[in-house]
């Protein structure tokens, strides 16, 4: 087991927003994105220099459950946790929270680890490892 937990914040910016004010549900996915490659740096990594290493991590699946709606100006807090030590693939989740501390989604997504020679599925290279190493029960 896992216990990796980093948080960022966004703000809710105008164009993020329908018209009834309310955060559009596919900026959810863009917000998960945010909290994962900041996860990434806090590990000490980035993506950019997994892929100078020859490994991808594309989207395999995303599961979204909206229970509030986000607000335009509303300063979000993204929670990125990793419970999992990865094999093949990583499972990251989410919880987004508003500046009242309310619970207005969360969510997982599960990211494949991809060979950029073949373009085939490998397993989790050891250098991206040993930086979840300290995170390790």
């Amino acid at each position: 087991m896992m216990n990796f937990i980093s948080e960022t914040h966004v703000r809710v910016r105008y164009g993020e927003t329908d018209q009834m004010g309310f955060v559009y549900y596919g900026n959810y996915a863009l917000y998960f994105e945010v909290g994962r490659a900041e996860a990434m740096r806090k590990l000490g990594m980035t993506y950019r220099e997994m892929e100078e290493k020859g490994v991808y991590m594309p989207i395999a699946q995303m599961n979204v459950k909206y229970l509030k709606p986000g607000r335009y100006d509303d300063l979000l807090t993204i929670r990125t946790i990793v419970s999992q030590v990865p094999t093949s693939r990583m499972v990251f989740d989410y919880e987004i929270y508003n500046e009242e501390g309310i619970l207005l989604c969360k969510g997982n997504t599960v990211l494949a680890f991809i060979k950029y020679s073949n373009h085939r599925p490998c397993p989790a290279p050891d250098w991206f490892l040993e930086r979840l190493l300290p995170y390790t029960n």
